[in-house]
């Protein structure tokens, strides 16, 4: 094969790939691609190849107070919900999807001790501890202790009985400040289980302390949750 093919095809392979060609522009990190970040100098990016897919990966960037580049921190395979994923703004309880868009992560929870360096405000899971998501109680998409008599243990988790999955999490902010009854309630960061979500994302364990040592309240980190392309690309959130 001729050297002047072969060069094309390299250059053309690298452009698949995602890859700048030698002395091409420097691809932009996700971040500096995206329609809002949250305002801060951390996020969090959890991306999946389609509104169909279970699996995709998750990626945690720093940047500079100077409103610098966007620099990633670290990244892991994740999990996505067993339903998919379906826009936040519409999506609807009882689906076993995750809600795609962009939330802020009001406090973090776990089964275990936070991990050593953990900044977040760290809740701990007790025999009592549940997270309401009955639509008909007070306590809609709350943690509660104990359980009111107003939510059914049908229509809330026992968090201590998630003894994989709640080892360590952080509280996505899906329809928590203000709740919409029947929008879904209980969206977390946390451990993998043994399989897709039921409209979580999820990170292998090692992954999960990763983030809780590394996340800082103080740069008012966020969750920007979509797909790679589509009406749910995670750039326009």
């Amino acid at each position: 094969m001729r050297p002047g093919v072969v060069a094309v095809l390299v250059s053309a392979s690298l452009l698949v790939l995602g890859a700048a060609p030698a002395g091409g522009p420097v691809p932009r990190p996700l971040p500096a691609r995206m329609a809002d970040t949250g305002g801060g100098t951390q996020l969090i990016t959890a991306v999946a190849p389609e509104t169909g897919s279970t699996e995709g990966r998750v990626t945690w960037w720093d940047r500079g107070d100077d409103g610098g580049r966007w620099v990633e921190a670290g990244s892991a395979p994740a999990r996505f919900g067993a339903g998919g994923l379906a826009d936040g703004a519409t999506r609807e309880q009882g689906t076993n999807t995750t809600p795609t868009g962009l939330y802020d992560l009001p406090y973090a929870f776990g089964i275990r001790a936070a991990p050593p360096g953990t900044k977040y405000r760290y809740r701990p899971v007790r025999q009592d501890s549940w997270w309401c998501q009955d639509n008909a109680s007070r306590s809609y998409n709350r943690w509660t202790e104990p359980r009111p008599a107003d939510c059914r243990a049908t229509e809330a988790e026992h968090l201590i009985t998630y003894t994989a999955q709640y080892a360590h999490a952080l509280v996505v902010g899906f329809n928590y400040h203000r709740p919409v009854r029947g929008r879904g309630a209980g969206i977390f960061l946390h451990v993998d289980g043994r399989g897709a979500t039921a409209g979580c994302v999820s990170v292998a364990a090692q992954a999960m302390r990763r983030i809780l040592r590394w996340a800082d309240p103080a740069a008012r980190p966020h969750l920007a949750i979509g797909t790679s392309g589509g009406a749910t690309a995670i750039t326009r959130y």
